[in-house]
């Protein structure tokens, strides 16, 4: 005698090979009365299951949208198939769901029998993408690791090669990955420099999970915090000015990636960008062509001054 959860499970995938099934012939493929098919329907339906059912001599049960979000029914290909969209989707940025699509892989990956695990851990070795030449990958392995590890609040010693090619070992509570459409980032909470910190998944060489649970102290924004990391601290001068327009149509002009925004009215935006000198930053800002104010620094404005009337001066 099956048992009832074998039973269910059974039930929902004969419901989703056919458009519709009598309660005879369901009763028939299970080799139960047609009166346990109706209680195995109604436990399915308190489970979240969108089952209907159409009356008079034709009519049958078939599969509709649920109340919930029920377990899914996978076979082994249609599993591995998931999960290869779900990867895809999260090293492209599809439609901004790379986050999600991540966490979903992680908890899918948890539960694939081991012979599908395998399968896709052949493929994780074979895909590649093409990345702009001044890019580095993340692997798929420690990605997950690192989303485990967010997941479960759990403290990570990273192996981390900086900027200046300086490799060091580093005690965090990691907290969110962000993707930028260009690279991954880990944020969390550097123990040893007491303060929170961005750490470029490409440059992660090894993560260790070391089995300790963290208590994370008012984490800030991801994405700003990212942003704020791209934009502004690898350069020497920052500039901070007034644009003249909605921040919507600021963030076109001035992407993320560019400079940090902070809304200033429904018709202005405080926008602190990064640049090499002062000069440089100078020609950016004309660059934008829409009316603006510099607020600082001085040395900015002048550079600013200067080329407007030297623009002046040539046009006379």
């Amino acid at each position: 005698m099956v048992n009832t959860s074998a039973r269910l499970l059974r039930l929902l995938s004969l419901l989703s090979t056919r458009q519709s099934w009598t309660c005879a012939d369901l009763a028939a493929q299970l080799e139960i009365t047609e009166r346990t098919v109706r209680r195995d329907i109604a436990r399915l339906r308190e489970l979240g299951y969108g089952i209907e059912s159409e009356m008079g001599p034709w009519g049958g049960y078939h599969l509709g949208p649920g109340t919930s979000i029920p377990p899914l029914i996978l076979d082994e290909e249609e599993a591995l198939a998931v999960a290869v969209g779900l990867r895809t989707a999260a090293f492209s940025g599809v439609s901004g769901s790379d986050q999600a699509a991540l966490s979903a892989l992680l908890k899918l990956r948890q539960v694939l029998p081991a012979r599908i695990a395998d399968r896709l851990g052949e493929l994780d070795a074979a895909f590649t993408h093409t990345a702009r030449p001044d890019d580095s990958q993340t692997s798929p392995a420690l990605l997950l690791d690192l989303a485990t590890a967010c997941r479960r609040g759990e403290r990570t010693q990273l192996t981390y090669r900086d900027r200046a090619e300086t490799t060091s070992t580093r005690r965090v509570d990691p907290h969110r990955l962000i993707y930028t459409g260009r690279r991954w980032y880990l944020l969390a909470y550097d123990l040893t420099r007491q303060d929170w910190r961005t750490f470029r998944t490409d440059r992660i060489i090894d993560a260790k999970a070391t089995g300790q649970a963290t208590a994370l102290p008012d984490p800030p924004d991801p994405a700003q915090m990212v942003s704020t990391g791209i934009a502004l601290r690898p350069y020497p001068v920052r500039v901070t000015i007034r644009l003249a327009v909605p921040a919507d149509e600021a963030r076109r002009l001035v992407p993320p990636t560019v400079g940090v925004h902070h809304p200033d009215g429904d018709d202005a935006t405080i926008i602190d960008i990064g640049g090499p000198d002062a000069d440089g930053l100078a020609r950016y800002l004309l660059s934008l062509g829409r009316p603006l104010q510099i607020l600082h620094p001085e040395e900015v404005r002048q550079a600013f001054l200067t080329r407007t009337r030297q623009l002046l001066n040539d046009n006379q």
